[in-house]
């Protein structure tokens, strides 16, 4: 039985008994705790909490997880994956033990003709929580015995850490129940789960979700803070486990949706699934994080430093890594394995297929660029290995490794490999030390941008008095609303007096940011006087609207009435460049194709930025083109209209979806005239002539596979060309010719200064090359060995300072012991180089330990070969102190 037949036939079973099927939520969660979507219950979570009232009583999903924290594990297992799929019915008060548990056995063992998974009851195992014989879940057991008619010895009991669920942070828990298949004896022994969890897999678990917990380390070392408003039931059933039992295979990796990933990647490099046990681990990763890669990239994740961006690129490199171990090389695989993905996965999450394009590109430019970055990144660790070997130590520092992966996208596994083949270890310690600190820095700041360093649930507990905020801001600037909530330090107030406030209102007129779109500013006035500035809105947990600001006159309390009114200017300026952005996105589709979707935007007053994604520069040609076609969009005046309507009717009408939002099942289409079609919940100008003017500054790379174009609107792109036309006659008269002139003179006089710059540039290499024999002529001899030290003058170059090492050092005899060691400033920064002859380094001097030793003078770093070397520092005042440093170290070395 497929994966996609298996989900159809688990949400059919759950759906025929009252539950409403819910889409699987993004894999970008809406938690602002969480980076991903780890389980298949996040998306309800503020239904159990009780912060939120859910549309339905029960619901059934499956449910896009990723998980990475055993990564590193991925492949080495065959337990172990990042990106997976979790079945699970739920229930918010509607029923409990007594319903879910004869359910979950029911769908297992009923026969496949009738709708079921056909497991024969034989091979089924329960077991249920209890911690010894007086902490025991009888309930949950005497369901399953008495109810359901599974034999006391095949229920077993099991502690905290397997039998009691949480999130791993503060929110619901409670006990559970979990249902296991014994795969046979020949896969070990005997006893049940409790004996052996290879033999006996977990397939489902039973959630009975009907408590709090608070924070606390591991799976049992946090306190129970009461029970929920309502109990619960949250089951989650692995796709994957359970199609390995009815696919018959022996693992998640040879189930359908992974193993033609596995089998491609087998046959591009040329080797063979379970020939080699460690080209198979190879091959299992790369199977899972390509598959990972895919999902994410279609939910809108961009390869990146920080952040959900770093797991992905993470997940990508290693997929890339172990084809090269594989024995890829430099050849590029990934597309093929990609397309192998999309087709494997499509037929159940069809936007894999109409969204082929763009993660191609974001795909195949995150290949290339590692590519590119392991050949740098060699070199780099290379010149740190040597360094580290020079001064006699034995373990690389974390904090190059750091710099290796932070700078050079090198990644840790990569580094400790290298760094063992030359006999070194690594601090991983301190490196992961360094690493945690960066992305504790990255989450605490997408966190505090969304909730002001507040503490969640103060939100969430307004929510859940109060409801949703209604926004007004389409059709409204200013409207009379309610405090309902005031914050204050991260904590909720009564009242407020002058200072920091957060301010929520049961209605506001305010644009809270969101969709590329910046928050509205503005002005909130108490009847009784006191007045709220405004600075910025944000919606920190779906469906409430907070203002950020600062009381300047009186007290604001709770329950105030008020009015609320927003920067209209603003507004104005910051809708006409939304709707620009949806312009210039309809020009780049047409100009480029499908593959050049959004990928992120900022729409600010008068200005806008569009990312998106492409395999390479635009051509200015295009830029000029797309810009000549919104501008007649412009013309033409076309209106601008926004409707509500739901989902598939969008996308019956063609509407684009922005990658990386998240949409409920009813949308918002802002279409302009025939041009433009898209899913937007922002603020837009009624007609296309209000924007009077798009002018597109230009386009440059933010990452691998990703372009941004930065553009005008408006009055400020008016200005701007106003502006330009002052600076092009200011040039056109200095130079006296006629505007039309004006390119090919300034090319003229650009391609003479060039030429005088290569003329001066050979002077100066002659003039330093002539030096040669004279600083040859006056070299100290040390104990027989001929010794250079000089300085030359500031602004000759790195490689004529090279030159002139090399040539003084070839005017030696060669069984002539020779040093010749040269510094000069170049571009404000101090250069040296080092070079030894044979005889020389017969004598124990080395280039690379004499440039190091230099360098370190300058405050900086350096090294190279025995023979010749080169490296630099920051103080150019210290020249003579580098250069009376290596003769001093020449000295001890000769026995001078």
């Amino acid at each position: 039985m497929e994966s996609a037949e298996i989900v159809r036939r688990f949400l059919r079973f759950f759906e025929e008994r009252g539950h409403t099927v819910v889409p699987s939520a993004n894999l970008i969660a809406e938690d602002p705790t969480l980076l991903l979507v780890p389980a298949g219950m996040v998306p309800f979570k503020p239904y159990f909490l009780g912060q939120q009232k859910p549309p339905y009583t029960k619901a059934a999903s499956a449910q896009k997880c990723v998980r990475t924290p055993d990564i590193d594990e991925v492949g080495k297992t065959t337990r172990h994956a990042t990106f997976f799929q979790m079945l699970g019915n739920f229930s918010f008060g509607d029923y409990f033990k007594e319903q879910a548990i004869p359910y979950g056995w029911e769908l297992l063992t009923r026969p496949e003709s009738e709708g079921g998974f056909g497991i024969p009851e034989s091979k089924l195992w329960v077991t249920v929580y209890g911690d010894d014989e007086k902490v025991i879940d009888t309930e949950a057991r005497d369901i399953w015995h008495k109810k359901v008619g599974v034999p006391l010895d095949r229920i077993q009991r099991r502690g905290m850490v397997d039998n009691f669920w949480s999130m791993g942070v503060p929110g619901p828990c409670g006990p559970c129940s979990e249902i296991y298949f014994d795969r046979g004896p020949e896969y070990g022994r005997e006893g049940g789960p409790n004996a052996d969890e290879n033999r006996y897999i977990e397939l489902w678990n039973l959630v009975f979700m009907q408590y709090e917990r608070g924070p606390g380390p591991g799976k049992e070392g946090y306190p129970i803070l009461g029970e929920l408003p309502a109990k619960n039931i949250d089951t989650g059933m692995g796709l994957e486990r359970l199609a390995a039992v009815l696919q018959g295979v022996d693992n998640i990796y040879e189930i359908d949706t992974t193993y033609k990933i596995l089998d491609r990647a087998a046959e591009l490099t040329h080797t063979r699934y379970g020939r080699d046990a460690r080209a198979d681990v190879s091959l299992r990763v790369v199977a899972d994080h390509v598959r990972s890669g895919v999902m994410l990239v279609n939910d809108g994740v961009m390869p990146g430093n920080e952040g959900r961006g770093y797991v992905l690129r993470r997940i990508l490199r290693r997929a890339i890594r172990n084809l090269r171990l594989l024995g890829a090389g430099d050849d590029r695989y990934m597309h093929e394995l990609t397309d192998t993905a999309i087709a494997a996965l499509g037929e159940q999450y069809s936007e894999l297929r109409t969204d082929a394009g763009r993660i191609h590109t974001v795909i195949d430019a995150e290949e290339a660029s590692f590519l590119s970055t392991l050949r740098t990144g060699t070199a780099i660790f290379d010149a740190a290995a040597e360094e580290t070997k020079r001064k006699g130590a034995k373990t690389l520092g974390g904090d190059q490794a750091f710099q290796l992966h932070d700078t050079y996208g090198f990644p840790i596994d990569l580094t400790l490999e290298m760094a063992a083949e030359q006999g070194l270890s690594v601090d991983e310690e301190g490196f992961r030390r360094l690493m945690a600190e960066q992305r504790q820095r990255a989450k605490a700041d997408a966190a505090a941008k969304k909730s002001g360093n507040a503490d969640i649930t103060a939100y969430a507990d307004i929510l859940g008095s109060h409801g949703n905020s209604l926004f007004l801001g389409y059709d409204m600037v200013s409207a009379e609303a309610s405090i309902v909530g005031l914050l204050a330090g991260g904590l909720g107030q009564p009242a407020v007096g002058e200072g920091d406030v957060e301010v929520v209102l049961d209605r506001t007129p305010f644009y809270a940011e969101g969709g590329g779109q910046l928050a509205d500013q503005g002005v909130i006035r108490t009847h009784s006087g006191a007045v709220i500035e405004v600075v910025d809105v944000q919606s920190p947990i779906t469906g409430l609207v907070v203002h950020r600001g600062k009381v300047r006159d009186g007290v604001v309390h709770v329950g105030d009435q008020v009015l609320a009114e927003i920067d209209v200017e603003r507004r104005r300026a910051i809708s006409r460049s939304h709707s620009a952005t949806h312009l210039v996105h309809a020009g780049f589709r047409r100009a480029l194709g499908e593959s050049a979707a959004q990928a992120g935007s900022e729409n600010s007053p008068g200005r806008f930025r569009f990312d998106f994604t492409s395999p390479g520069a635009v051509p200015a040609s295009v830029l000029r083109d797309v810009e000549q076609e919104v501008n007649e969009v412009l013309i033409r005046d076309y209106e601008v209209r926004a409707s509500v309507m739901s989902q598939s009717e969008a996308r019956a009408m063609g509407a684009l979806a922005m990658f990386g939002e998240k949409y409920g099942e009813e949308v918002r289409v802002v279409e302009i005239g025939d041009y433009s079609r898209e899913l937007c919940g922002g603020t837009h100008v009624a007609r296309s002539g209000q924007l009077g003017l798009v002018k597109v500054l230009g386009e440059s790379s933010i990452g691998a596979g990703v372009r941004r174009v930065e553009a005008l609107v408006g009055g400020d792109a008016f200005r701007f060309l106003a502006r330009e036309s002052v600076l092009v006659s200011q040039i056109s008269d200095a130079l006296k010719v006629r505007r039309e002139e004006l390119p090919e003179r300034v090319e003229g006089i650009v391609s003479r200064l060039r030429a005088a710059e290569k003329e001066l540039e050979r002077l100066r290499s002659a003039q330093v090359l002539a030096m040669a024999g004279e600083l040859a002529d006056k070299a100290a001899d040390v104990n027989g060995v001929a010794v250079v030290t000089h300085r030359v003058g500031d602004g000759i170059g790195a490689d004529d300072l090279r030159k002139l090492a090399l040539d003084v050092r070839g005017r030696f005899p060669a069984d002539r012991p020779a040093v010749v060691v040269v510094a000069g400033v170049p571009k404000d920064r101090p250069v040296v180089v080092a070079a030894v002859n044979e005889s020389g380094r017969s004598r124990m001097l080395k280039a690379g330990e004499l440039v190091g030793v230099a360098a370190k003078a300058l405050g900086g770093g350096g090294g190279g070969k025995d023979d010749v070397a080169q490296g630099g520092g920051a103080r150019p005042e210290a020249i003579g102190d580098a250069l009376r440093a290596v003769e001093e170290v020449i000295g001890q070395r000769v026995g001078a």
